[in-house]
């Protein structure tokens, strides 16, 4: 941990620069192609909307302008583009863009394609460079190397090269797989590819579910456009009624006959990074094959999963240690965030611990910290954010997945993961209901300190557990069960700034120092007082 950082003097801290990655900017002879303006202008102008929210990550930022520049050419729609994304940039900002009153947004880049639930969303990936000749000959050597048949995927900034390659591969390669992105309709808003029509295609209904919300607010009351709103609803990262054909972060494929995925060797197009990962995580039994088109790489992964998972299974056991749980809201975009937090909340409830809800934005080290009674955290993120390294945490923060197998003692750890929380909701192909009301609760042995545990909560102590309310002390006698912060912040010898009204004299205001912490202006090179 660099704490030095915090000491550095005011010089340094305005003269220091933050490195961004830009060579993924383009030339701006290039635009109209890489971003798609056309279809951006048709999207814009079929629906005619009059607000337009530009969204960018980082390393696009230098582009901005461009796009601008030409979309204003083409449209009498006010664009603007988004200072900062609330969350992670891979997530559309639906929060942000409705602070503008914006009427859709346009997300540049690459995205995790989480479904939304507020406002139209139109997907422009970029065209990031690649070699497709080269790459066909690297999908052929893994076809050779491999004994189980291939099923490609990919970053989507590399979908506007697949086409081309899934030709190649028909005539010699018809056993691989190959899988197409997609962005599926919601009823209160439609994500779709600007490569794509403009007005959606709904699924068919072998695509199609009940939708998985829970929380009335994300109603019908929050409809968009009628010319744009389709009635299907779609369930992201489950198999369909077909057997074989399978929706996983928004990436569609179709396997063959009795086969399953774990059948599969998977080649990925793409840079290592938080997609890769993900499905790594989430595919655990399939060998990886990857092809760096930037570098022009192939090679095999030789992450050992195994030892991913037997880590993440030490952060299950911690949260059956905990007591106290902090609930992280890290998104406020992704369809059925709020049933995701009141399906937590009661699976912890019946756990018998206490939970509290935060909304921290964009998380840190620092903002967690402050925060050092809750035992554990529990993110709520998009897939491809929510596996954090906790090795710069103070306390460990979970996945939902890993925190319903922490307190739901119906569900056993089989070594697959879960990472969309989507799929541990009820209705979905990961749902385990939790056991009865009555079943009494369980006792074992941690296996991080070795202490007696208790999972659940009996009729007549529940009440007591959850009540958040709980006085701290009375007549001199102090509570020897700590249930709640409150209770915990009693304890602490210092509990912030103490106003003491009434006991402290009134004073007129005096000028105080002149500069800054680290030097100033009434004090010497030494540090003394002139």
């Amino acid at each position: 941990m660099e704490s030095a950082t915090a000491f550095y003097s005011g010089t340094e801290v305005i003269q220091r620069s933050i490195s961004v990655d830009d060579t993924l900017t383009i030339k701006a002879g290039n635009v109209h192609s890489v971003y798609e303006i056309s279809q951006c202008l048709q999207f814009i102008n079929s629906n005619e909307f009059k607000k337009v929210a530009l969204q960018f990550p980082d390393e696009l930022l230098g582009d901005s302008g461009a796009v601008i520049k030409a979309l204003e050419e083409g449209t009498t729609a006010k664009i603007f583009v988004l200072a900062d994304t609330s969350y992670g940039s891979c997530c559309v900002d639906e929060i942000a863009s409705q602070h503008a009153n914006a009427d859709c947004i346009i997300h540049y880049g690459s995205a995790c394609l989480s479904p939304t639930s507020r406002l139209p969303v139109l997907y422009v990936f970029g065209q990031q460079p690649v070699d497709v000749a080269h790459c066909y000959d690297q999908i052929t050597k893994c076809s050779q190397d491999s004994e189980e048949p291939v099923l490609l995927m990919y970053d989507v900034v590399y979908a506007h090269a697949i086409d081309e390659l899934e030709r190649l591969l028909h005539s010699t390669h018809p056993g691989v797989i190959v899988s197409k992105v997609n962005a599926s309709p919601s009823t209160s808003s439609n994500s779709y590819r600007a490569s794509d029509a403009v007005k959606p295609t709904p699924l068919d209904d072998e695509h199609t579910s009940k939708d998985l919300s829970q929380d009335k607010d994300n109603s019908s009351s929050l409809l968009s456009k009628d010319n744009i709103t389709d009635s299907s609803l779609s369930v992201d990262n489950t198999a369909t009624n077909s057997a074989s054909s399978q929706c996983h972060f928004g990436r569609t494929f179709t396997l063959a006959d009795n086969c399953t995925i774990d059948d599969y060797a998977v080649f990925y197009i793409g840079s290592e990074g938080r997609t890769l990962t993900n499905l790594m995580m989430t595919f655990n039994k399939c060998p990886f094959y990857t092809y760096d088109p930037r570098t022009q790489i192939y090679r095999r992964e030789t992450l050992n999963v195994n030892r991913a998972l037997m880590k993440r299974y030490y952060l299950v056991e911690k949260g059956k240690d905990a007591n106290v749980v902090g609930i992280v809201v890290g998104t406020l975009g992704v369809r059925d965030y709020l049933a995701v937090i009141a399906h937590l909340k009661e699976i912890i409830k019946k756990a018998g611990k206490k939970s509290y809800t935060f909304l921290v934005g964009k998380l840190n080290v620092a903002k967690l910290a402050n925060f050092m009674e809750v035992d554990v955290f529990v993110l709520v993120s998009c897939p491809e954010n929510s596996l954090l390294d906790n090795q710069e945490f103070y306390k460990p923060v979970l996945t939902p997945f890993e925190m319903e197998l922490a307190c739901n003692r119906a569900r056993e750890w089989t070594g697959d993961y879960v990472t969309d929380f989507r799929q541990i909701l009820p209705g979905a192909s990961k749902h385990v209901p939790l056991p009865a009301d009555n079943t009494p609760s369980e006792t074992d042995v941690s296996l991080i300190t070795g202490n007696l545990r208790t999972l659940g909560t009996d009729d007549d102590t529940e009440s007591s557990v959850g009540d958040a309310k709980a006085v701290v002390a009375r007549d001199n006698m102090a509570i020897t069960t700590h249930t709640s912060a409150g209770e915990y912040l009693a304890g602490r010898s210092w509990r912030g700034l103490e106003q003491d009204l009434g006991n402290t004299p009134v004073t007129k205001a005096v000028e105080g120092m002149k500069g800054i912490a680290a030097g100033y202006a009434n004090e010497t090179d030494e540090g003394t007082q002139v």
